[in-house]
């Protein structure tokens, strides 16, 4: 086309756009009046084929870079007037019609509106376009970036002014309508690109209002360009546009991105949009725009309703939001269809949930959610009886839901556990009633009642025993605790979520094992878990505030949370008890009845005082952090000491006791007056007299000399009596120290010598009473002793000046006979036997066990002391009967090493000798000192201790290998990262017993202790491998690296060049070291994650394109490369030549190892089973022999696949679709000998699954959507079962390759 005239050019620009308005005009007037026109172009001597082709020269102009607003204003007019052109009778017969020339008209709007939106969203990540009220679709197409950039940059230099912006919108408005009188008049048969461009008007600008798609009757009466698109898209569904199933196909699958809220070119995977209120609203209109055409057409749209379901289900990307926004347009859609439609569709929807694609397993959840929201529909409603089943809403609850509880994807099950919560929320009662029937003894009847139905195609599904309803009520709560302690951390959050929806509705009993599950997880390794279970704990003591078992779930797990290592997370339990406990502390009054959170508060406080006592001193840590932030006002110490005098006055004192040091301003006179109280009453109990005896400490200094002397007084006598428990003499004590407390040392310690010194002397004549009268022992009162010997112990440490020899040898005669030595000789006691080694004496265990204490507490202060029992004590953990005594005694040189390190060091492997004592309480007990020890490192990890900690690990009982687990994990190993690196290979040798080897195990055991932690033998092997597994998961990919090369240098190499004898211990140590370097753990996990991944967890493809996952993607395949060939070289080097000359002298002795050695080569070998004869080049035969093994394996893989497919072509040739759960058999072990001499391979046989392929592109199907129904759950391979489609005419045309 030759440009026009400048001449023309001018006059046109001088006018500007009226000269095409006017035109405009005179072309809208009526078909029939404008019948003639023809005629009158020719007399006038105008050619049509010349007016088109100014027109198309007016279009065309607006595709040059930098267009102005005049020339985007006349292309969109001279658009507008070559549609009317077109729309008039005779069009055709004149040549008017121009295909190209056509689509550009069509599609104008894109090149002429400015494109400034789209570029900000392409530059800035996909930001909203919407939020001036524009177009949110870049219609610029995939071209070469270098182009786009530049396109982008000269555009960018053009400004448009608001009026300008206008004068192209009424432009822009003027072409859409005459657009829709083109449709109203000219069939536009094959002309799919007509259904693409007016969905890209929907987005042109906000609807004011709401949209109606009644049959419009005067087109210039429609208010917004998005309104004209759909009725663009209406009359695009007439017959007169050709085959109208073939327009509603086209029109459904351009409203399929729509509602996806995606970007789809004609070319290219679709983009998502940005989730902005524009794209949400124009989503929601497409919505209704589709249910009003199945409303208009009735059977004609409903199958492609059903297409449309499923694309939505299909194209469905993993982000929570586009996945929640779909699942809501799956719900409004499914509304629109009748019952037996909707079954069909839950069919079709439950073989969908079983796909192999993570994402759509993920979605059908959401869908499942939705579709309970809507009123459950009746199985009398549908017409197909076979489809009946899955119109109620326990088979979404029990088929769909509740079957992703054992995906083998962590998402989808905790997004399955979370959802089965919300489900109780719900207000049906039919979908409460499913949810209780899965977890009561009811559900076993509903089992037997699926039965029945014979006629059902998907009854197996229904009472299948490992994907449905049919698990024992017992057995999916049990599978729900353990889903709260998986490695996961989201599935342990979604379970939690779960567990307590199932507490506060009664669906599972308030057990103190369910509420234990759930506070433990307050102390979970992550830290999003522990802020989850604080959350539910609470949530559940608001739901059952009066619940005892509740209240003492909630206290044990937010009150130790106070001291977590996560500031956020001390927040978090901080900000609970504030608001459940201090904030409740109102002014009390008697006639006044406490309301429902003032009780709990009390009730939770009792608990602390009485039940949970071993939460003080993280209840401590709480008000230290609260006393620094000034919480304590002189309203609330009023409040709380008004409850001193109540029923619950327990509560009280322990607050205060709590409180009252940083209170500056105290009611001293009330306080004196419960302490009155106290001393003459005997109701109170240990506890709070405990508190009270602290609160009066710490008011100490601010009494006068006289209410001192008055209180101490009072202390002495009260403990002179010895009636008091252990539990107050001690804090009575620690009282009488507060009240002598004073700037000057030696006042403090004349004023404790006096009164400490007195009670050692009382507690001294009772015990001469007892142990030095012959009948002392008969008529011994077992309590008072005890009494005293504790206060004997406890002041002794306030006044160590007091304590002589007589006192020292009254306690030890306590222990031993030997009273005789109180004659006045100084026979010292033989370090060398133990304390039972004496004649027994006839005192109680107990005293004993209390004397034990005691002379530790002399201890304390005496270092001669130490060096003299010291060995006594150590004697006694060998071949001491008593277990509390031999309890104390570990208790006593833990605590003794604290302050004499050096003396005491000598002696730690008699302590840790004590984790493999007969008495578990002994082992738990030495597990913790040893574990506190050193953490502050007054022990280091010498000798035999590490390999003690390790044989714990493999403790009988199960809470101890768990505790072990957890000090070596969370304590120990943060300060020592290279502890588990650095003792692995001693670990070998030492667990065998195996002490060939000149530089491993060879520290000193005594033969006792070497049999103690031995873990020789075959029947010890599977302790042995728990430990080398646990240390190897907790390496870092360095660490493991290098233990191989170190197992090469110092254990293989060792054997190569026969420094070790390969005899029968020697064969043991070897083949242990070849299963352990084929353990998976071993493997890098640089290598094994980036090629395996999490399985079902990659999201797919078009959900990749945020850059940061793409980056990380690359980074870890860049990673994975460099590793692998760092590894694949050491193992040449250093690996094969070992190799070889172990196979080689194996060959030669006919040792078994041999075996061994072969099946770590096939481990080994797998990942480059391509080059196993560059790898093994010095060794030909050995190439042969490890291919022929790989091969062989290989074939076994192959052939259970093929069974598998044997077995999946039986299922699909059934008349009934069922579906299969195929199991993972373990069929044997087949013994595959290799072409060397004595190679035995094993091989364990599994059979594996066969991956099945969805097809989700719309281009691809023949106007249905089959899914191959699968149940990727866990230990159950995905992709096994018949493949179901929905049943749509078959009469439904495929969709073209052009669209």
């Amino acid at each position: 086309i030759k440009p026009l005239d400048e001449t023309i050019e001018e006059g046109l620009a001088d006018s500007g756009d009226k000269a095409f308005r006017t035109l405009y005009q005179l072309l809208t007037v009526s078909h029939v009046a404008l019948q003639s026109i023809w005629a009158t172009l020719g007399e006038n001597g105008v050619s049509v084929k010349s007016l088109v082709a100014v027109l198309s020269s007016f279009v065309l102009a607006v595709k040059a870079k930098a267009a102005s607003v005049q020339q985007r204003v006349n292309s969109l007019h001279a658009a507008s007037v070559y549609l009317l052109l077109l729309g008039i009778p005779g069009s055709i017969a004149n040549k008017v019609f121009h295909e190209v020339l056509l689509d550009t008209c069509s599609d104008l709007t894109s090149h002429c509106y400015p494109q400034d939106a789209g570029k900000k969203r392409k530059k800035d990540g996909l930001k909203s376009s919407q939020a001036d009220g524009k177009r949110s679709k870049p219609q610029r197409k995939d071209t070469v970036e270098m182009e786009v950039d530049e396109e982008e940059e000269e555009e960018e230099e053009l400004h448009f002014s608001g009026q300008d912006l206008m004068k192209i919108r009424d432009a822009v408005v003027l072409l859409v309508e005459s657009l829709l009188r083109l449709l109203q008049t000219y069939p536009l048969k094959d002309r799919p690109q007509s259904a693409s461009n007016c969905t890209e008007l929907l987005y042109f600008e906000p609807v004011i209002g709401e949209l109606t798609f009644d049959a419009v009757q005067d087109i210039s009466k429609l208010r917004s360009v998005p309104e004209m698109a759909f009725y663009g898209l209406q009359l695009l569904c007439l017959p007169k546009h050709g085959d109208q199933k073939e327009s509603l196909r086209r029109v459904f699958h351009r409203l399929l991105y729509v509602i996806l809220m995606m970007n789809k070119g004609n070319r290219g995977k679709p983009s998502l949009l940005v989730c902005s209120q524009a794209i949400l609203s124009t989503r929601d209109q497409a919505i209704h725009f589709v249910c009003h055409l199945v409303d208009e057409l009735k059977e004609l749209a409903l199958p492609f309703l059903q297409i449309l379901l499923q694309h939505i289900c299909f194209q469905m990307v993993e982000k929570s939001e586009y996945r929640s926004h779909g699942a809501q347009a799956v719900g409004m859609l499914t509304s629109q269809m009748a019952s037996t439609d909707y079954a069909r569709f839950i069919k079709w929807l439950f073989n969908f949930s079983r796909n192999s694609k993570m994402v759509c397993r993920l979605f059908s959840v959401d869908v499942v959610m939705v579709l309970l929201e809507q009123p459950e529909r009746r199985p009398d409603d549908c017409e197909d009886p076979d489809l009946a089943c899955f119109l109620p809403h326990k088979f979404l609850i029990q088929s769909l839901l509740f079957a992703r509880r054992m995906d083998n994807s962590p998402t989808v099950q905790g997004h399955a556990l979370a959802c089965l919560a919300q489900c109780l929320e719900l207000p049906s009662l039919n979908v409460t009633r499913a949810v209780h029937n899965l977890f009561s003894a009811r559900s076993l009847s509903s089992q037997q009642t699926q039965k029945t139905y014979r006629t059902l195609p998907f009854r197996t599904v229904e009472i299948s025993s490992t994907d449905g309803p049919g698990c024992d009520a017992k057995e999916n709560l049990a599978l729900l605790l353990r889903r709260v302690k998986d490695l996961k951390i989201n599935v342990r959050k979604s379970a939690l979520q779960a567990l307590v929806g199932l507490l506060k509705h009664d669906v599972i009993p308030m057990s103190s094992e369910n509420l234990a599950t759930l506070s433990e997880r307050c102390r979970d390794p992550a830290v999003s878990v522990r802020k989850k279970a604080l959350q539910c704990v609470g949530e559940l003591l608001t739901n059952k505030p009066e619940c005892s078992v509740v209240q003492k779930a909630w206290l044990q797990g937010v009150v130790p949370a106070v001291m977590d290592s996560e500031s956020s997370v001390q927040d978090k339990a901080l900000e609970a008890l504030d608001q459940v406990l201090l904030s409740q502390v109102k002014l009390y009054s008697a006639s006044r009845h406490l309301d429902s959170s003032q009780r709990l508060t009390w009730d939770l406080l009792g608990l602390l005082c009485h039940e949970c006592q071993n939460l003080s001193r993280y209840f401590s840590r709480a008000f230290t952090i609260w006393s620094k932030q000034n919480k304590f006002t002189p309203t609330f110490i009023t409040n709380l000491i008004s409850h001193t005098e109540a029923d619950h006055a327990a509560g009280a004192w322990l607050l205060l006791s709590k409180v009252v040091a940083s209170s500056p301003v105290l009611p001293y006179g009330k306080i004196l007056d419960a302490w009155d109280n106290m001393l003459s009453s005997k109701d109170i109990t240990v506890t709070t007299c405990c508190h009270i005896l602290s609160v009066m400490g710490d008011i100490a200094p601010h009494l006068n000399e006289d209410t001192k002397d008055r209180i101490v007084n009072d202390l002495m006598s009260w403990l002179k009596t010895y009636t008091l428990s252990l539990e107050v003499i001690s804090a009575a004590v620690e009282t009488l120290f507060q009240f002598g407390r004073s700037e000057d040392i030696k006042q403090i310690q004349a004023f404790m010598n006096q009164h400490c010194g007195e009670l050692v002397s009382v507690s001294e004549a009772y015990l001469a009473g007892i142990i030095l009268s012959e009948k002392g022992a008969q008529n011994l009162n077992e309590e008072l002793m005890v009494k005293h010997l504790h206060t004997l112990g406890v002041a002794s440490l306030h006044c160590p000046a007091k304590v002589g020899k007589r006192t020292i040898l009254l306690v030890e005669s306590v222990l031993t006979t030997h009273s005789d030595k109180l004659a006045g000789r100084d026979t010292e006691l033989p370090a060398s036997l133990p304390l039972s080694q004496f004649k027994t004496n006839s005192l109680p265990t107990r005293v004993r066990a209390h004397g034990v204490i005691t002379l530790g507490k002399l201890c304390l202060q005496h270092e001669e002391l130490v060096q003299k029992y010291l060995p006594v004590f150590a004697r006694e953990l060998e071949v001491g009967t008593e277990v509390a005594v031999r309890n104390n005694v570990v208790v006593i040189m833990c605590d003794l090493c604290v302050r004499y390190t050096n003396i005491v060091d000598h002696y730690i492997p008699n302590i840790s000798a004590c984790l493999r004592d007969s008495e578990a309480v002994i082992r738990q007990q030495t597990l913790i000192m040893l574990t506190n020890l050193l953490q502050e490192e007054f022990v280091k990890w010498k000798g035999s201790l590490f390999f003690r900690f390790m044989v714990a690990l493999v403790d009988p009982i199960p809470a101890i290998a768990s505790l072990c687990e957890y000090c070596l994990l969370h304590l120990l190993l943060k300060k020592n990262p290279e502890m588990f690196s650095q003792h692995f290979i001693e670990c070998i040798f030492h667990f065998n017993s195996y002490n060939k080897h000149k530089s491993y195990n060879k520290f000193t055991q005594s033969e006792r202790e070497k049999v103690q932690f031995s873990l020789k033998g075959a029947r010890h092997r599977d302790k042995r491998f728990r430990i080398y597994r646990f240390l190897l998961e907790n390496f870092t990919d360095a660490q493991r690296f290098n233990i191989t090369n170190k197992i090469n240098q110092t254990v293989l190499a060792c054997f190569a060049d026969e420094e070790l004898p390969l005899d029968a211990d020697g064969a043991e140590i070897l083949s242990e070291t070849f299963n352990i370097l084929s353990l998976k753990e071993m493997k890098l996990q640089a290598i094994s994650t980036a090629a395996g991944g999490a399985a079902g967890e990659e999201p797919e493809e078009e959900n990749m394109a945020n850059m940061a996952n793409m980056a990380k993607a690359v980074l870890q395949a860049a990673q994975k490369k460099v590793v692998s060939q760092v590894q694949k070289k050491a193992f040449i080097e250093n690996t094969v030549p070992l190799i070889i000359g172990l196979k080689n002298l194996l060959e030669q002795k006919r040792s078994p190892v041999l075996r061994d050695l072969m099946a770590y080569l096939q481990v080994t070998m797998e990942d480059y089973r391509n080059e196993v004869k560059e790898f093994f080049s010095g060794d030909e035969q050995l190439a042969v022999e490890v291919e022929f093994a790989l091969k062989t394996a290989e074939k076994e893989r192959q052939m259970e696949v093929q069974m598998e497919n044997c077995s999946l072509m039986e299922d699909t040739r059934t008349p009934t679709a069922q579906v299969r759960t195929h199991h993972k058999h373990n069929y044997g072990t087949l013994i595959v000998w290799s072409p060397g001499p004595s190679s035995r391979l094993a091989l364990p046989l599994h059979s594996h699954h066969v991956q099945t392929h969805c097809l989700p592109d719309w281009h691809t199907l023949t106007g249905k959507v089959s899914i191959t129904a699968a149940d990727p759950c866990e230990g159950r391979p995905a992709g096994s079962s018949s493949p179901l489609t929905a049943d749509y005419p078959s009469t439904v045309c495929p969709i073209s390759s052009e669209d």
